[in-house]
């Protein structure tokens, strides 16, 4: 046999044994996880997710493709839609801890009401694209509250300055785009649906079509009805005029353990020694998961915190049509006291959460000398020498400090309230957020808590599965029909994108 010929066989021999290539890429709306953010992106998400768990060189994964891309396309804003290339090395312990032994292999991930471990049940029913839109739909968790004529006083008194919002309707089910909106603004605004024949309700605010919005902000400011398109994006942005939706994964839990345990005094040097102190508590959870990352530079004191002094830079940080949260103290002297005073919590704030390698989102001092502040200031109707307020361009609030003093834990109540998304939110005056031809600057995206790029792997002690070549596809996935829509029966892209 001549060497071109054993070339070529090689070759082909070579091109025959099993790969890692992904079935999905990049620009597939099937999100692509691995072992390392399988905990991230969906045990700890708070959306119900769909798994796929799948190898290359499985011909029964590559014919569900298409129906499973379709799927990703249905559910986009109400559910995840995941896939685990199991033929990758470094995800071999996950496909074994969730006992994966053919491909492909589908499991739906449900959050628990209340936190703890996700439910995980197989799917084990068509591979058409309707089927499993329909089967994860029926398992999103519904947190809307059903609004009837008998508990609408009770459903407006409760929490009475929270935010709420009821979806007036003539059907009798919940959908999947207010049930995925009830899971964005839990804890943050209660959404409840009432139904066109509780006419007490549907008279209290005026009703005269089906469906409609309803947004109270809280306390006694007036109701607000939405007439925007009824998408998940449009009514999102709607309703983060009360409250920012939530961010997934979720960081309540570790905020409210940081909340519990920031000290009780406030003051610098007892900061200091608590994080440098050998016989400190165990780290939280979000900051185990960050151990990985590199470290901040360490201080040995709390740093004044920045100063914008001019209207462009004010603008650029935080006044854009993508910028995101600041937090401004605007000063007529930095050595008046109460100026004085509020300046040093807020410094030691980031001094605590850099130490503590907490995301957090800038915090800026501000002279009333600038031009730009007083044009905001006059905007918001604010007039006393020291004024602190959180603003967010992008999403169009800002909340006002309106604390008896700036001591330090009153002030830090404060900024864990709007961490925590707690109480109301103002809505912005027109003209204050300036259109932006730029992408959002540096100092504007990393003022947004983002989730750990690191997640901690499975356990090491999981069987990885090693499935033989050829025998590893489902034995009750049968071979695609050829010329058949391997997608299943035609639906389309917004049959559950409606309320």
């Amino acid at each position: 046999m001549h060497h071109p010929t054993l070339c070529t066989v090689a070759v082909a021999l070579l091109s025959a044994l099993p790969g890692t290539q992904a079935i999905y890429t990049k620009k597939s709306p099937v999100l692509q996880v691995e072992a390392k953010n399988y905990d991230r992106l969906i045990a700890k998400s708070n959306y119900t997710s769909i798994v796929e768990f799948y190898a290359p060189w499985c011909g029964h994964c590559k014919n569900l493709k298409p129906a499973y891309e379709k799927v990703a396309k249905n559910l986009e804003g109400l559910a995840k839609v995941a896939a685990v290339n199991c033929d990758d090395e470094a995800n071999k312990p996950l496909c074994g801890s969730m006992g994966i032994q053919g491909f492909p292999t589908l499991k739906i991930v449900r959050p628990k009401k209340g936190g703890g471990k996700p439910v995980v049940q197989d799917y084990q029913g068509p591979r058409t694209a309707s089927a499993m839109v329909d089967a994860v739909v029926q398992q999103i968790n519904n947190l809307v509250v059903k609004v009837e004529d008998k508990s609408l006083d009770k459903f407006l008194s409760d929490k009475k300055e929270s935010p709420k919002a009821i979806l007036f309707t003539d059907k009798g089910t919940t959908s999947a785009l207010l049930k995925s909106i009830a899971i964005d603004f839990a804890d943050v605004i209660t959404i409840g649906q009432a139904r066109n024949k509780e006419t007490r309700a549907v008279e209290t605010f005026a009703i005269e079509k089906f469906p409609t919005l309803v947004l109270l902000p809280g306390g006694d400011a007036p109701a607000i009805v939405y007439d925007g398109d009824l998408k998940k994006e449009a009514l999102v942005k709607f309703l983060s005029q009360a409250g920012s939706p939530n961010p997934d994964p979720p960081v309540k839990a570790n905020g409210q353990k940081e909340k519990k345990a920031k000290n009780s005094n406030g003051n610098k040097a007892s900061e200091k020694k608590t994080s440098s102190s050998k016989t400190s508590s165990a780290p939280t959870e979000s900051e185990t998961e960050t151990s990985t990352q590199q470290a901040p530079v360490i201080v040995e004191t709390a740093l004044p915190i920045p100063a914008i002094n001019s209207p462009e830079k004010l603008i650029k940080e935080c006044l854009t049509e993508k910028s995101h949260t600041c937090v401004l103290a605007f000063v007529s002297s930095n050595e008046d006291e109460a100026a004085k005073k509020a300046l040093a919590s807020l410094s030691e704030l980031a001094f605590k959460h850099a130490q503590s390698k907490r995301h957090l989102f800038p915090f800026y001092e501000v002279p009333r000398s600038n031009e730009g502040a007083s044009a905001l200031l006059k905007a918001l109707d604010l007039s006393g020498d020291v004024e602190v307020i959180a603003i967010n361009a992008r999403r169009g609030w800002w909340r006002h400090y309106e604390g008896a003093d700036f001591g330090h834990e009153s002030v830090e109540a404060w900024i864990d309230a709007i961490r925590l998304s707690e109480g109301v939110k103002k809505k912005l005056p027109e003209g204050i957020v300036a259109i932006s031809t730029e992408e959002a600057t540096p100092a504007a995206s990393s003022s947004v808590p983002t989730p750990d790029a690191t997640e901690a792997e499975s356990s090491e002690e999981a069987t990885p599965v090693t499935p033989e070549a050829g025998a590893a596809s489902d034995s009750t996935e049968p071979p695609a029909t050829k010329g058949a829509d391997p997608t299943g029966e035609p639906e389309t892209a917004a049959e559950h994108d409606e309320l």
